[in-house]
């Protein structure tokens, strides 16, 4: 992903945090965003989220620095707090994922542990995303498989209306993880997201 981004000239870099390639003690959802922050550098910037990442993408994209977001399967709908029946919806996602996928999830899981995995989703999944977004003055992107089911179209659609610039992206034939299964097309998003803000900084 950053190979392509930076082909197109765009700069982008990976913030890990706890419970997200990282093994260590999960930390409440403001103190991850505010670690996200720290990051922002003077801006504009174009923030991306993946799964319950996009929870703390959600957090800090009010800031005036973020001028543009692209959340990518969020993952946080309230409809799937019950754990029995996140972990159904987890398996009927992951059969539809590409079987040379199963690997690298097997890694992510190892190198993080279901523990802090588990401690994200608890820290995250009470968050009502759709309130945070409704103050995000930057255009917002929602992109989403259609074979998700950890992210629903009706979900979808509610949180790229709930966004004052928001919009739907849905790519057909995808599930959960379309960084590592499509990444061209979500590079292209970044991209065109990326552009556009340098485009309305030039204009300011």
């Amino acid at each position: 992903m950053l190979l392509r981004l930076a082909a197109a000239g765009v700069p982008a870099e990976v913030a890990l945090l706890p419970g997200m390639g990282r093994p260590v003690a999960v930390p409440p959802l403001e103190e991850l965003a505010g670690l996200l922050r720290a990051r922002l550098g003077a801006g504009p910037v174009v923030l991306a989220g993946h799964s319950q990442g996009c929870q703390v993408v959600a957090v800090v994209a009010p800031d005036p620095r973020v001028a543009g977001v692209v959340l990518l399967g969020p993952s946080t709908d309230p409809r799937l707090r019950a754990r029995w029946l996140l972990a159904r919806r987890w398996l009927a996602t992951a059969v539809r994922e590409p079987l040379w996928q199963l690997p690298l999830v097997l890694a992510q899981w190892t190198r993080t542990g279901p523990a802090r995995m588990r401690a994200l989703w608890r820290q995250t999944s009470p968050d009502r995303i759709d309130r945070r977004l409704a103050r995000v003055p930057a255009p917002v992107v929602v992109v989403r498989g259609d074979r998700d089911r950890l992210c629903d179209a009706d979900w979808a659609r509610a949180l790229a209306a709930a966004a004052p610039a928001g919009r739907l992206v849905e790519l057909a034939g995808a599930a959960h993880m379309t960084v590592q299964t499509r990444p061209d097309d979500v590079a292209a998003l970044l991209v065109e997201r990326s552009r556009a803000a340098a485009r309305t900084q030039q204009v300011g």
